[in-house]
């Protein structure tokens, strides 16, 4: 099984930064894709970013003021969003496609969450 843990949500100010980050453990062999997404209160599930070995990707709410990055040495995903904006608050979920090693298959991940919450 693979375990995804969440960590450095919390309460920021409009136009204010935080760093989110994500630890991948278990039994890994690889991970190919990883990537945030959020869920506010009343909407649905939505795309942040994704990051795989070759490529970034980002909604459109977020970019330029999103970016991601991975240390794939630690298994690692990370989140830095700045000029936040009240509309960014959600919970932030991570998702990893992750290769394991027993049982030997392709599987997708979900984390916890972590709120995030932007207000003055």
């Amino acid at each position: 099984q693979v375990q995804l843990v969440e960590s450095g949500g919390g309460l920021v100010q409009p136009g204010g930064s935080l760093r989110l980050s994500c630890d991948a453990s278990g039994s890994i062999l690889n991970i190919n894709s990883m990537g945030w997404y959020r869920q506010a209160p009343g909407k649905q599930r939505e795309l942040v970013a994704t990051i795989s070995s070759s490529r970034t990707n980002y909604a459109d709410s977020v970019k330029g003021r999103f970016t991601i990055s991975r240390d794939n040495a630690k298994n690692t995903v990370f989140l830095q969003m700045n000029s936040l904006k009240p509309e960014d608050t959600a919970v932030y979920y991570c998702n990893a496609d992750v290769l394991t090693l027993r049982p030997f298959r392709r599987d997708n991940y979900w984390g916890q969450g972590t709120q995030v919450t932007v207000s003055s």
